[in-house]
């Protein structure tokens, strides 16, 4: 691919790198490619970060031809750069986009527009403890026209972020509240891609949930409101009597990088990984019996977020005793030992990027 650079004449300040939030920075530059229907992808540029220009009546504001994607670089001890799985993100993205009538952009582009925006913008990769650079890939109509059809216009593009813990409390466990009334996804819809409306249509549980005091919300399926399917940014996952439960990725839930990262560890070190229907009703159960051991969310944002707390009607579940897990813990470190290049990759995940 032959992308051509403008480098930016007027650097910003980096921030702190001891509070930088999550996505509260941009970095300097960003990526750029354009689709037209008979053309294909053209154009390739990293341009300075700025407003991007579209019509008022651009399909994406009106129609919601629209995905995104997440992942980070991780500047290791060494000075290093390094991707974790970018492939599984391309792939994801493109099946995002197949369901939303979007054109493919091939996983090799996908991760050279990446490496090459990283490289550009490398002094913008953090430092410190726990700290990376998310990237966000995304897509979206940019065809001027009211009426439901399908674009002939795309734009494809990549921002940088420098962040540090997704939660404030970092590793501290979170509440969550079983969101029984609203439905995130139905068979046949759009719960496993990664595109927009999705969340735009989880914010009012979200919303419901942290004025009761909660920080997350736990969503069930759409047809009987019985099984337990993801929370708002994350898979979740079960330690229920030495073994793990989580959603199987059927149409529903995001099939998340962490997620499979995750089950293959688990499988490795020997644990028993159910990807079944779990219901509410049993879930419960196994907590009154005292028979549910962790719980914790999986997600490229946050990486493991454990769970103290589950609220389902007029009962609440302490878990570990609102503490997190020997098991939740010992997969954090694992994980992040490899994306931090602190472990060895026993896996062939990472991707070096300098």
């Amino acid at each position: 691919m032959d992308i051509k650079i403008v480098k930016n004449t007027n650097p910003k300040e980096k921030p702190d790198q001891s509070n930088l939030g999550f996505g509260k920075y941009m970095t300097d530059h960003m990526f750029i490619m354009d689709y037209d229907a008979g053309e294909g992808w053209h154009d390739a540029r990293i341009v300075p970060y700025g407003p991007i220009s579209m019509e008022p009546n651009a399909i994406a504001l009106h129609y919601a031809q629209e995905t995104f994607e997440g992942l980070k670089a991780y500047r290791t001890a060494d000075g290093g750069i390094q991707l974790f799985r970018p492939e599984m993100n391309a792939k994801r993205m493109i099946n995002s986009n197949a369901r939303l009538c979007m054109p493919p952009v091939p996983v090799e582009m996908f991760i050279e527009a990446i490496e090459a925006l990283v490289k550009v913008d490398a002094d913008w990769i953090p430092t410190a403890p726990e700290t990376s650079l998310y990237i966000r890939p995304f897509m979206f109509a940019n065809q001027g026209q009211l009426g439901v059809h399908t674009s002939k216009k795309y734009i494809f593009a990549i921002i940088l972020s420098p962040v540090g813990a997704y939660y404030a409390n970092g590793l501290a466990p979170v509440r969550i509240m079983v969101e029984d009334e609203y439905v995130r996804a139905a068979q046949g819809g759009t719960g496993f891609t990664k595109c927009g409306g999705n969340y735009a249509g989880s914010l009012i549980g979200q919303e419901k949930a942290e004025r009761l005091g909660y920080s997350q919300v736990l969503w069930l399926d759409g047809a009987e409101r019985k099984y337990v399917e993801e929370v708002g940014a994350m898979n979740i996952m079960f330690k229920i009597d030495g073994e793990i439960w989580t959603a199987p990725c059927t149409g529903t839930v995001l099939p998340g990088v962490t997620r499979d990262s995750m089950i293959q560890v688990l499988k490795k070190w020997g644990y028993t990984v159910r990807e079944e229907r779990l219901s509410i009703d049993d879930l419960m159960q196994a907590g009154r019996d005292g028979k549910l051991e962790e719980v914790f969310g999986t997600g490229t944002a946050a990486v493991i977020s454990p769970v103290g707390m589950l609220a389902y009607k007029d009962e609440k579940l302490v878990i570990n005793n609102e503490e997190i897990g020997e098991l939740t813990q010992k997969l954090y470190d694992y994980l992040t030992g490899i994306q931090w290049g602190r472990i060895e990759d026993e896996f062939g995940w990472i991707r070096k990027v300098q």
